[in-house]
């Protein structure tokens, strides 16, 4: 018999609940949990209203189940069975534990104790984090309002997620506070008397995991990572093939911390910008947030060849559920023992041991991450490739990946505006880099990727006439710095320049700094770089001499500066480096022939 009523936070202070491993991690927001205590505190209840949390379903543990899973707890009392909604009790938790912490000069309220399956080694406990978790003094406080605050632990995921919430409950008191208004023992009234959750206790001899896929297969708050992790992780997937001696059950339990642990390390490696960004783009939805919260879920979709209907939130899972199981029956799962298990885990190992690997490889880190850069479907198939070839031949491999991208590309024939310009320029960036065998340096893809970069144009072009009064006379200004003081006719007329002289002046202006017999519009590879926006921006289109110093003073400062075009800027490439304020034909053609020597195998043929 389920017994189904409203508890108030008050009647859950002091109870006991554990966490199963098939429950997703804590994942709640800044946004949840401040609107959650607003709600608390604009609420106004008459007599007999209360404020209602989403239903927190609960199992009670058998003796058996407490011994098997709260070996190296004090496991007396009622423990409960977190079935769902471990999220809303988690937060509950903090929001007590806040009290305790910061509301001095009171009687400490009983706090619920929460104990983790996947987080019981020594390490990485959860119950202890939970404890422990408080605001710090601030060093930097220069009044009461910020006398404290919390500091954001990235050891895992989870623990990421609840300290920032925690941190948020503390910004959200010291705000509150400073109105003046603050009525905490109401507050803290209302939370506890007058805030309750629906309580949902399943009755002995339901399998909390049936219970628990039943309830979130058609919602969305699970993700494709975190279903797929109750499959690795839920203990009656340990299946053998007689009664578990004690000795099986602790082999059990050890296999699933390690898998857990496999797991977050995993997870973790996968925040890492860097390698992140080396292998992915940008993935954001229409509000500009990050799709995937849980990272390891891109090797899954690697594993499944990412399905493409984006209309199923659960494709991934229900793809690897099939491979996972050699079965499409969704509820099927009395074929999943620990072999099966087992073999699953080292496939996804594999996966992420080459990627890590290929991060680490100087080569293959800039290759392949040139080809992620322009197709990141490409992943899977080089996976693929580079379990069947020794790593001469993989690499052998990804090259004529690289020179499938610029068959019958003319260097030539490229011009601005042209969709090769940007992938032509960035190769020749990281084949420079790779060139220099005794240089440890990286292309930074994640910059490359979370800002806006372009091909952009060394010397300035006809087409694009500054059109305001203000940005004519900056753009003159600018020039006027690195013309000959000899020249005194020209910079006599651009001290006099009125707004309809201003086109003429523009167009002789640039002749003079590239040294040309006539006017050019110079579109090519040769008068093109790799930049960012930012710094491109910052010069607009200048001269060369401005841009020349503008990108000195921005490397000097610490902005990335990709080496080609730092050379061409340092004037690398030409002959004649007496004349560093000009750009003119001998240098393009010198820049030019340097990107033909450099990209040689990958774009061959390409005549004179």
């Amino acid at each position: 018999m389920n017994i189904t009523g409203p508890k108030t936070i008050y009647e859950l202070l002091g109870m006991n609940f554990f966490i199963p491993s098939y429950q997703r991690g804590y994942r709640w927001t800044n946004d949840q949990v401040t609107e959650l205590l607003d709600d608390i505190y604009s609420f106004n209840p008459k007599e007999k209203e209360w404020y209602c949390l989403q239903p927190l379903v609960i199992k009670e543990l058998s003796s058996a189940e407490k011994n098997k899973y709260l070996q190296n707890e004090n496991i007396n009392g009622i423990w409960y069975e977190v079935v769902d909604g471990q999220q809303r009790l988690t937060t509950i938790y903090l929001i007590i534990h806040y009290f305790n912490e910061m509301w001095e000069g009171e009687e400490k309220i009983p706090e619920p104790v929460i104990n983790y399956e996947t987080r019981q080694n020594e390490n990485i406990n959860s119950f202890k984090f939970l404890k422990n978790i408080k605001p710090v003094k601030n060093p930097e406080s220069k009044d009461d309002s910020d006398k404290h605050i919390v500091n954001i632990d990235n050891s895992n995921i989870d623990y990421y997620h609840i300290s920032i919430v925690f941190a948020t409950i503390h910004e959200w008191a010291m705000k509150i506070k400073k109105t003046g208004f603050f009525e905490r023992d109401k507050f803290k009234g209302k939370f506890q008397m007058q805030t309750r959750v629906i309580w949902y206790e399943i009755s002995g001899g339901q399998d909390g995991r049936d219970i628990f896929k039943r309830l979130n297969m058609g919602k969305i708050p699970l993700s494709n990572a975190e279903l797929i992790k109750a499959l690795f992780l839920n203990s009656s997937n340990f299946k053998v093939d007689h009664t578990n001696s004690e000795i099986e059950k602790e082999h059990i339990r050890l296999k699933q911390i390690e898998i857990a642990n496999e797991w977050d390390n995993i997870e973790y490696t996968l925040r890492n910008r860097e390698f992140w960004f080396f292998l992915n783009n940008i993935d954001k939805n229409n509000e500009g947030k990050n799709v995937k919260d849980t990272r390891i879920e891109f090797i899954f979709e690697l594993l499944v060849d990412k399905p493409k209907d984006s209309k199923d939130n659960y494709n991934i899972f229900r793809e690897y559920f099939k491979r996972f199981t050699n079965n499409a029956d969704i509820t099927c799962v009395n074929n999943i023992n620990e072999k099966i298990i087992a073999k699953n885990w080292e496939d996804v190992k594999r996966y992420f041991q080459t990627l890590h690997d290929w991060y680490n490889d100087r080569e293959l880190y800039h290759k392949i991450g040139f080809l992620a850069a322009f197709n990141t479907d490409i992943i899977k198939s080089l996976l693929e490739e580079s379990r069947l070839k020794l790593k001469p031949e993989f690499t052998a491999f990804v090259d004529s990946k690289i020179r499938d991208r610029f068959n019958k590309v003319k260097i030539d024939d490229i011009e601005y505006g042209n969709g090769k310009v940007k992938e032509i320029l960035l190769l020749y960036n990281i084949q420079t880099m790779l060139d220099n065998t005794e240089e440890n340096s990286r292309f930074p893809f994640d910059r490359f990727k979370n800002e806006e970069w372009h091909e952009e144009h060394i010397h300035a072009v006809a087409s694009e006439i500054p059109k305001t009064e203000q940005h004519q006379k900056d753009w003159l200004n600018q020039a006027k710095e690195f013309i000959n003081k000899e020249n005194t006719d020209l910079l006599k007329r651009i001290e006099n320049c009125t707004e309809n002289d201003f086109n003429d002046l523009f167009l002789e202006i640039l002749n003079y700094f590239s040294k040309n017999g006539k006017l050019e519009e110079i579109n090519d590879l040769s008068n093109l770089v790799l930049l960012d926006a930012k710094t491109n921006t910052s010069y607009k289109n200048v001269v060369f001499p401005v841009k020349r110093k503008t990108i000195i003073e921005r490397e000097k400062d610490g902005t990335f500066i990709p080496i080609c075009t730092r050379n061409v800027f340092l004037k690398y490439y030409s002959e004649n480096v007496d004349q560093m304020t000009f750009w003119d034909e001998t240098d393009r053609s010198l820049y030019k022939k340097n990107i033909k020597e450099v990209l040689e195998k990958y774009l061959p043929d390409q005549g004179e």
